[in-house]
């Protein structure tokens, strides 16, 4: 007979397992971050948070500013499925707002990229990875 969790256990099981996947997180955030680099991208800014959403990569390389979404999942079809539309709205839009303030006149193409991390396989990076139906690009 399984015993039953009092509501302390069970937070503190929530609480570790939250700490598990920021930590997790993280990690993934910074092998996307060198996997950028590694192919040529600046990395501006990492877990920027704004009044939309946190963007987990802001990455540059010539004119294109890049939001980058970094999800670790096994399969790349789970990575792409785990960011929501409304999620990717949030990011256009603080993408958007991050390009009118940094951009300095100059013309950048803003578009959303993922790195999909999945088990014993290498980062994979995917350029417009949810094209938006209007361009959107930067100031």
């Amino acid at each position: 007979m399984r015993r039953r969790e009092r509501p302390a256990e069970r937070a503190a099981a929530r609480r570790l397992r939250g700490g598990r996947a920021r930590r997790d997180g993280r990690a993934a955030e910074i092998l996307a971050a060198a996997w950028l680099m590694l192919k040529g991208w600046r990395i501006l800014a990492m877990r920027l948070r704004t009044p939309e959403a946190e963007i987990d990569l802001l990455a540059r390389k010539g004119a294109v500013l890049a939001v980058v979404e970094v999800k670790a999942r096994r399969t790349l079809l789970e990575a792409l499925e785990a960011v929501t539309p409304d999620q990717r709205d949030r990011l256009r839009r603080a993408g958007e707002r991050f390009a009118a303030k940094w951009g300095g006149g100059s013309r950048l193409n803003v578009r959303l990229d993922m790195v999909a991390l999945a088990p014993g396989r290498r980062p994979r990076h995917i350029a417009d990875a949810w094209p938006a139906s209007n361009s959107w690009s930067g100031r």
